[in-house]
């Protein structure tokens, strides 16, 4: 037993992990302790294994390149060379360093030219801008709950907003949560072959394309009106429909305009934030690995114990 055998133990069983995630969660759905009518999504920005001072344009990573190249050249010649046992051992090591970091800058290079395109449709001429990590090519830099930038993931729970089980887990490198609710329905009706009645997240997460797909598979979204403040003290109804609005859209809007709606919508906060502070109390607070796979098996074990704990209290509230 290392330090390798429990890194890799904690990285290197994502799919059995997300089985059993899975498994668990339908266990309690067959016993009837938990429903999977009612459900909130929130994202959690996570400090990814990696400083921003990683971050480098195209010339600069062509550079570093071309570094490693040559360094990993001049390793391997003098691993060839007849040593001792224990400096062959630590050469060997030397050579697995370089090579990674060889890896990681040429896969740096890679995301670059992903965020190039991305940055154009934004601002023409921005895409020579683009930055990425030699360090971790798939973290970005995303605004943190503090208002300072830093290299990040964007873990995405969603949790039973009557017993606070976590039943969908998802890790992006997207910077917003706007987009994020149509692929965890469409994970969550894989997982259980059901989606929610009720959804429930906040304002980040309201973008018109998901609030149709969501109505469309029958899927009632709780989401607050965009600008509803502003529109209320112009005399404008917040939910009155809008001009384009899809048949799902409009439903929506009228929905959040009634009293019912909004009680089922205050659920939203406790629901969503508990287990984002359970992850926190655990010490999710930057993630000890690296890559988009590894950080959500992280997330996996995360979920696991927050619902090991939430089984335990279920159990003995069914129980008396």
């Amino acid at each position: 037993m290392n330090y390798h055998t429990l890194s890799d133990f904690r990285t290197q069983h994502h799919e059995f992990l997300d089985d059993l995630l899975t498994q668990s969660v339908a266990t309690l759905l067959h016993q009837g302790l938990i429903e999977l009518n009612s459900l909130a999504q929130d994202g959690m920005r996570v400090r990814a294994s990696a400083s921003s001072s990683s971050f480098r344009r195209k010339p600069t990573l062509d550079e570093c390149l071309a570094q490693a190249e040559q360094h990993l050249e001049t390793l391997q010649r003098e691993s060839e060379e007849d040593v001792g046992v224990e400096n062959r051992r630590e050469q060997a090591a030397r050579v697995r360093a370089a090579r990674e970091r060889q890896e990681r800058i040429e896969a740096a290079l890679e995301e670059r030219e992903t965020l190039v395109p991305k940055m154009e449709r934004r601002k023409k001429g921005s895409g020579s801008e683009a930055r990425a990590s030699t360090t971790d090519p798939e973290a970005r830099k995303m605004k943190m709950a503090d208002g300072g930038f830093r290299p990040a993931y964007n873990v995405q729970f969603a949790t039973t907003t009557d017993t606070l089980v976590i039943a969908g887990v998802e890790v992006v490198n997207a910077g917003t949560d706007g987009g994020q609710m149509k692929p965890m329905i469409d994970q969550l009706e894989r997982r259980y072959q059901q989606a929610p009645e009720q959804y429930l997240a906040d304002g980040g997460f309201v973008k018109l394309e998901d609030v149709t797909a969501l109505e469309q598979v029958g899927v009632e979204a709780y989401l607050p009106i965009m600008e509803q403040t502003r529109k209320e003290s112009q005399g404008i109804d917040p939910f009155a429909p809008v001009k384009g609005d899809s048949e799902e859209v409009k439903r929506w809007r009228a929905r959040m305009g009634t009293s019912t709606a909004k009680e089922i919508y205050q659920q939203r906060s406790a629901t969503a934030e508990f287990p984002n502070a359970g992850c926190r109390n655990r010490g999710l607070g930057q993630f000890p690995v690296r890559g988009l796979l590894k950080a959500r098996a992280i997330c996996l074990w995360q979920a696991l114990a927050h619902n090991f704990q939430r089984t335990l209290d279920l159990r003995r509230q069914a129980t008396g």
